[in-house]
């Protein structure tokens, strides 16, 4: 294991666990990186640690405290604050939390989804401090650019130090007006893992792995809330054709070509579980409609089995809920599936999303199907130069190649 793995591993944690010492969620996240910059020089002479979060966890605490007592001697209020509140935190232990309450993690989550921050704000800094994902990729999931972004960050870090949010899970009475927010953060950690934004593989486990966890959790949390139990089941059914998604040497697989056998049938069994105890409840939303749609992929034994007018249908009640370009794009694929391809390509040509590589992807898939093939190669090299998924770019090189 690199220091590289064991920052995607480890960082959300650690920052988490250092919030909690120095109850200031910058310094936290400052001394984090000044642990991670220590180890890139140590640990390729010394060798990487026995238990390596907790020697980033050790080492981020004391340059932390060493740090605040020199601005403290220069009567800096806010690092006296800091230092007080390290000095009387226990001490950070390198071991699993117990329990939802007890997790570091999903209280950091709920610190950045404060009301007082706008959503958009709330996600963003949410996925860069906990899912360790860099300014320019969350730029690229929120489709604006990277300044405007940093200064969103810098801002909310600001505003949740100033109003002195407090860090824990709040009170069960506050619980509903935070958990859009937090639902969306571990959505979107969940798709940094299951499809990365960058980098030379699809899939970063780890961030899949770890949404699910927080999922888990905030179902114990939150047993009674439906679009809690409903984003559990999504992300265990998407998560479920994880061994059917890449070949051998990592190159992406479509859904439509991938190899169903592999699927992951535990995963799918406890989400199509989780569906129907949603239905029970009968208040759907985006999250439950979601698991719903994949639960329906996960009935088919074969591609041609789907049952693509019930997907359009649950695509068509999630598009009054949820009336945003990217769920009308989804929804244009099942269309093409019931209708066509020139009914799914009229309803596409109407979206703006043109920074995002798989409005172009589907554009170019579709106008494929109808012989348009010089536009079907411009709408493929178009995507290309919106990705820096390196196994994205080779499945759209691979498709642009067939085209010629």
């Amino acid at each position: 294991m690199d220091v590289a793995a064991v920052f995607r591993a480890e960082h959300g944690r650690a920052v988490a666990v250092l919030t909690r010492v120095f109850g200031d969620l910058e310094i936290a996240e400052d001394a984090v990186q000044d642990a991670f910059a220590a180890a890139v020089e140590k640990w390729p002479e010394s060798g990487v640690p026995p238990s390596p979060a907790g020697w980033i966890i050790t080492t981020a605490r004391n340059r932390a405290i060493d740090r605040l007592r020199r601005e403290a001697a220069r009567a800096d209020k806010q690092a006296e604050a800091a230092l007080l509140q390290a000095q009387t935190a226990p001490e950070p232990v390198d071991g699993p939390e117990e329990g939802a309450v007890q997790d570091d993690r999903l209280r950091l989550i709920f610190t950045c989804c404060h009301p007082a921050l706008a959503l958009n704000v709330r996600v963003a800094l949410t996925l860069r401090m906990l899912g360790g994902l860099t300014t320019p990729e969350i730029a690229r999931a929120f489709l604006v650019p990277e300044p405007t972004m940093a200064q969103r960050l810098v801002r909310a870090k600001a505003k949740i130090r100033n109003a002195n949010i407090p860090y824990r899970v709040p009170y069960e009475a506050d619980l509903p007006e935070r958990v859009r927010g937090v639902l969306a953060v571990v959505y979107l950690i969940f798709n940094e893992g299951y499809a990365a934004s960058s980098g030379p593989t699809l899939v970063r486990d780890e961030l899949a792995a770890e949404a699910i966890r927080l999922g888990r959790l905030l179902v114990d949390l939150m047993p009674d809330e439906p679009e809690v139990v409903g984003l559990l089941a999504l992300m265990l059914l998407q998560h479920s054709r994880r061994p059917a998604r890449t070949t051998t040497d990592g190159n992406l697989i479509r859904l439509s070509d991938q190899d169903r056998t592999r699927w992951d049938q535990t995963l799918i069994d406890e989400g199509q579980d989780l569906v129907r105890r949603c239905l029970r409840r009968n208040r759907p939303g985006p999250y439950q409609l979601q698991a719903a749609i994949n639960a329906v992929h996960a009935d088919a034994r074969t591609v041609q089995d789907t049952d693509w007018p019930q997907i359009l249908q649950l695509y068509n009640h999630l598009l009054t809920l949820e009336p945003t370009p990217v769920v009308a794009l989804n929804r244009a694929v099942a269309l093409a599936e019931v209708e066509g391809p020139a009914a799914a390509l009229t309803v596409i040509d109407q979206l703006d999303l043109a920074p995002y590589y798989l409005f172009h992807a589907i554009r170019a898939d579709l106008l494929t199907q109808l012989d348009r093939r010089d536009e079907a190669a411009t709408a493929y090299t178009t995507a290309l130069t919106l990705t820096t998924n390196e196994a994205e770019q080779h499945f759209l090189r691979t498709r642009l190649a067939d085209l010629q």
